[in-house]
């Protein structure tokens, strides 16, 4: 098998081969070389959506591929985030793959905004410039670091204007035992070179002009934000109430830029919620859970749409919420953080 630095190649359509170091799992291998198969759980293991055909070099088969494959194995699909590079492979990429491509850009600023979140702001270098959807994310590429040996991808909403596309911010909370998180934290630099997916995700704004309700706790934040910045740039004739739900007031961040919303989104209306205030803290905004705060709020919401974002205890709490005050289900949009 080799030292810990041996290299290997992965053949992965026609002539192209891309170099893949040992032990690397297929998955990351692969996204090193800016190729990004679809995830939804950064390479867990859980979802099953980072299958493809291995056509020669994969070791056996493991018990997590089992459950989520079945039948599909008999066919030569495995999940890529359960190989371990060990020798050559000859894999099969799903269609669109090496189409999609992926991101480069540099690291130009970042803004502390909590002891634990921080909006990393990066400028596209190739391409220049991408579309997106506000509510869609991209999978950033996590290098090996002292401490990590592996590299990883993990899942960020995107938080920018879709008006500048020549930049993409994120909103990063630190997790407790984060690996992508703490290289951000303490590894990445102002100037360094990051690599990413294109924007992902079904995640976004309805067709309709249905008044809504958006519910943010912690970095869930972001895709709520690109959203009130198309509303704004569209200047969409459409009520939004913005409730951002946090633990004190130190951990409402950006309170100046959403409430300047309410000069560019006719109906627009800021809630902050703080579930505690400090001693001799003046604070005259509500109090308690972002869920008092809507009950507070609205009698009936039969006719508004909900876009909830943050941790999924707090989600599963709105949609109770909201349900109850007569929102129907299929008008509730969330993305669990």
């Amino acid at each position: 098998m080799g030292g810990p630095s041996r290299e290997y190649f992965i053949k992965v359509g026609g002539d192209r081969q891309v170099p893949a170091k040992l032990g690397y799992t297929l998955l990351t291998a692969l996204a090193s070389e800016g190729i990004f198969l679809p995830t939804a759980c950064g390479g867990r293991g859980a979802c099953g959506l980072c299958r493809l055909k291995v056509l020669a070099g994969a070791g056996p088969v493991t018990e997590t591929e089992v459950a989520r494959l079945g039948d599909l194995i008999g066919a030569g699909y495995r999940l890529a985030c359960q190989i371990h590079v060990d020798g050559d492979l000859v894999v099969d990429l799903p269609a669109g793959v090496l189409q999609a491509g992926s991101i480069k850009a540099r690291l130009a600023a970042m803004e502390v905004l909590t002891a634990d979140i921080r909006l990393f702001r990066f400028e596209l270098e190739e391409p220049p410039s991408i579309g997106f959807t506000p509510g869609q994310y991209v999978r950033l590429f996590c290098p090996p670091y002292p401490g990590s040996p592996v590299p990883v991808t993990r899942e960020y909403s995107i938080a920018s204007d879709p008006a500048q596309p020549n930049i993409l911010e994120l909103i990063i909370r630190r997790a407790p035992g984060g690996i992508c998180t703490r290289y951000c934290f303490e590894y990445l630099k102002i100037g360094q070179k990051v690599f990413m997916s294109r924007p992902e995700g079904q995640f976004r704004l309805s067709d309709t002009c249905a008044p809504a309700v958006f519910v943010a706790g912690g970095s869930g934040l972001a895709p709520l934000l690109a959203m009130l910045y198309q509303l704004a740039n569209t200047h969409q004739r459409r009520p939004v109430t913005l409730f951002f739900g946090a633990r004190t007031s130190s951990d409402l961040y950006l309170r100046e830029r959403l409430s300047s919303f309410d000069r560019l989104i006719q109906g627009y209306r800021f809630v902050p919620v703080v579930a505690q205030v400090g001693q001799g803290e003046h604070w005259d905004g509500e109090i308690g859970l972002v869920t008092d705060a809507i009950q507070r709020a609205y009698k009936d919401l039969s006719g508004h749409e909900g876009y909830l974002c943050g941790p999924p205890g707090m989600i599963d709490a709105a949609i109770k919420v909201l349900t109850g005050l007569g929102m129907p289900t299929e008008r509730i949009y969330y993305d669990k953080f």
